[in-house]
């Protein structure tokens, strides 16, 4: 026998004992072997494949979602809550429906990651969180309705934490809210359970069952040992539920602070392939409604009187700044940030400090870290003013544990690749440029892309690199932009090449976080006073050379038909989702000859600048830059629940008491920008303005 033979063999044999220590064999009690944390490790792949004909059958979903629909009478504008949402099977289906207020919440790491994923596929904006229901992430009265679906209540060992769940429930609901839940019955149960089955889940997969009540009779005990017929017993698992009945839900319910407990109906599933429908055979449907007072003013005044403590990071203005043209902050910088330091003093019951100095910030926040309610994280400049190292700011609130507005590490880093961003926009099917990524100059030989063609770097921002010269028009001008850049960002340095596209070029801003998020109006850059011979791209000229032609773009609201629109906006918000976006964020887009959208960029804490775009946008949408900002702060206020009972409000512009219409606030805005330029006319560089030649719109 060679030794290849007797590795071979020892392999399988090997392989065969892992087969059989999957198992335990014969097992006389049930009981003893279920964990009390069984909960956070059953809910993986093979439990959908287990369950997958009641748990993924669509019909049984819609028929479950048309019982809520019908028996609450539920609202598209309601917000809703599904609590144990598994694979989301529910959320999705109320989404398909046009209810825009849903969101689910799972312990399973493995079914929300699933969830996730079948909402992105159907471009379904709905929301899904991961955490113990014994501890929701939510801000008190938060929710008009929170549904406990698909048989998810009753997983723990002791009613005790049962109740936990319940008056968790109960806070998050607002006063009127109600809670609906499908619940095992378990007097049908004890009664007509099954010792033992098994069943086909397809021609590969068996599962064989054993089920006994507990030791009290409260509980159902249940053991699944799943085999593949060319693998042997894959799983051997345990886990048990609770048999609660509908005098013991009332008394749980009532106990949890609830009224009014209702039963409305019993429900059994219906489906052509259910085998052994166990816990799922027989269930009871009951709501119950929260009768608790608004917080008073009262208590609401004497919050307001302790302010909230923010502390604001921001560039470090001692370190040289590359990007800059002087590489250094310039006075317009300064006033750039005194006008945010105004802004933010106009925000009520909030007290801001603020910090600069790279060198010791992490000290600075860690000695802060205690008495710091948020941090507004406007460095956007990144650590020491290096834009590849902007990630490592919030990498540091993260490190402290301290709470802050804007995206994480991981998202700054999707973001700042270019070429990252357009494969995962093509993942879901979302148009992006005909581009590739060029690591040096042998790429250019096998180039298929015709030109024109946009140069620019594969990372960065603030258009460092990017010029008029990087429209070209011959591999000769490709590889001399190529060079010429090169020296500004380094040799080793990868290009995207992309397609010039002629058509509009537009931007979206975001604030907030979907489902709950403000679109602000949507704004297109304005060539008009661009001499014709220069093509038409908003690049470094046009933000930081005030003697540039490209200095008079103007940002307009943009007009587009309204079937664009809703693409454009569907695929902001699925991608805000899809690469983790928080708070706030812009997303830019150019049309092609035929005025088809192609998405160009995503910015995660995008320019918060008082004459920045998105600024602008607020602009349209009447929100003053201190209402931009505060409703910045407001949207990571609500996403780490902190201040339960305060509210931040968009602030319109000191002495409005009619609504303006966005070409009135541009006109505002203009004079706002001339009056600067009058009193400071040799101050450095100039900024971007609206146009007044706009038409109203609004916000979506």
């Amino acid at each position: 026998m060679t030794q290849n033979n007797i590795d071979s063999n020892s392999r399988r044999k090997r392989a065969k004992g892992a087969v059989q220590t999957k198992t335990l064999g014969p097992v006389e009690d049930l009981e003893t072997h279920v964990r009390s944390d069984w909960w956070q490790t059953l809910f993986n792949s093979l439990y959908l494949k287990t369950d997958a004909d009641l748990l993924d059958d669509i019909e049984v979903t819609k028929k479950e979602a048309d019982l809520v629909v019908s028996i609450l009478g539920l609202n598209p504008e309601d917000a809703v809550l599904d609590l144990c949402c598994g694979q989301g099977r529910h959320v999705l289906e109320l989404a398909r429906r046009g209810f825009p207020n849903v969101e689910g919440y799972d312990r399973s790491q493995y079914l929300i990651r699933k969830a996730r994923t079948r909402a992105q596929k159907e471009n379904l904006q709905v929301r899904f969180r991961e955490g113990d229901a014994r501890k929701l992430p939510y801000p008190s009265d938060t929710f008009s309705v929170v549904t406990i679906l698909g048989n998810s209540f009753g997983y723990f060992d002791s009613t005790l934490q049962d109740r936990k769940v319940l008056e968790e429930v109960f806070r998050v609901l607002k006063p009127g809210g109600r809670v609906f839940i499908d619940a095992v019955d378990g007097d049908h149960i004890r009664k007509n359970f099954q010792p033992r089955s098994w069943e086909w889940l397809d021609r590969k997969y068996f599962v064989c069952r054993e089920r006994a009540l507990s030791s009290d009779c409260e509980r159902l005990i249940c053991r699944e040992v799943i085999c593949r017929i060319d693998r042997g017993i894959i799983a051997d698992q345990f886990y048990a539920e609770r048999l609660y009945n509908r005098e013991s839900l009332f008394e749980l319910l009532t106990a949890s602070g609830f009224s009014s407990p209702t039963f409305h109906t019993t429900f059994s599933p219906v489906s052509t392939g259910t085998q052994d429908a166990g816990m799922m055979e027989k269930r009871i449907l009951l709501s119950a409604t929260v009768e608790k007072a608004w917080p008073s003013m009262e208590s609401s005044g004497a919050e307001s009187k302790k302010p909230l403590n923010v502390v604001v990071v921001l560039g470090d203005p001692r370190k040289e700044d590359q990007v800059k043209p002087a590489c250094v902050f310039d006075d317009d910088d300064f006033e750039t940030i005194n006008r945010m330091k105004t802004a933010l003093s106009e925000i009520p019951s909030i007290k801001f400090t603020f910090l600069d100095r790279h060198e010791t910030l992490f000290e600075d926040l860690r000695k802060k870290a205690g008495k710091t309610d948020l941090v507004l994280n406007l460095c956007d400049e990144g650590f020491y003013n290096d834009p590849v190292k902007e990630l490592h700011v919030p990498a540091m609130f993260e490190q402290l544990n301290i709470p802050y507005t804007g995206a994480g590490p991981q998202c700054l880093a999707y973001c700042y690749d270019k070429s990252l961003v357009r494969g995962v926009a093509r993942e879901m099917r979302i148009p992006v440029a005909k581009g590739v990524l060029v690591t040096d100059d042998s790429d250019i030989s096998r180039l298929s892309l015709s030109f024109p063609l946009l140069v620019k770097p594969n990372s960065g921002d603030s258009s460092f690199g990017i010029t008029q010269k990087s429209i070209v028009h011959s591999r000769e001008e490709l590889l001399d932009i190529m060079k010429e850049t090169r020296e500004k960002i380094g040799s080793d340095k990868p290009f995207l090449l992309e397609e010039f596209l002629p058509g509009k070029d537009i931007s979206v801003g975001i604030i907030g976080n979907p489902p709950s998020c403000t679109v602000l109006p949507i704004t297109e850059e304005d060539y008009s006073a661009v001499p014709g011979e220069l093509p038409k791209i908003c690049g470094y000229e046009a933000k930081w050379l005030p003697d540039s032609s490209y200095w008079k773009i103007k940002s307009v609201p943009a007009d587009l038909p309204e079937k664009t629109q809703k693409e454009v906006v569907r695929s902001c918000l699925a991608l805000f989702t899809r690469l983790g976006c928080r708070d706030y964020a812009r997303f830019d887009w150019r049309l092609d000859a035929e005025g088809r959208p192609r998405l160009l960029e995503v910015n995660p804490n995008p320019g918060w600048c008082w004459d920045g775009h998105l600024a602008k946008m607020a602009a349209y949408a009447n929100i003053s830059y201190s209402g931009m900002l505060a409703a910045i702060i407001g949207a990571a206020k609500k996403r780490y629940g902190i201040g339960l009972g305060g509210k931040v409000v968009l602030q319109t512009k000191a002495g409005q008491s009619t609504r303006k219409s966005p070409a009135e606030c541009a006109a505002e805005f203009e004079e706002e920008v001339e009056a600067k330029s009058s009193i400071e006319p040799g101050n450095g560089r100039k900024r971007n303005v609206f146009s007044s030649n706009s038409e109203t719109i609004k916000v979506l």
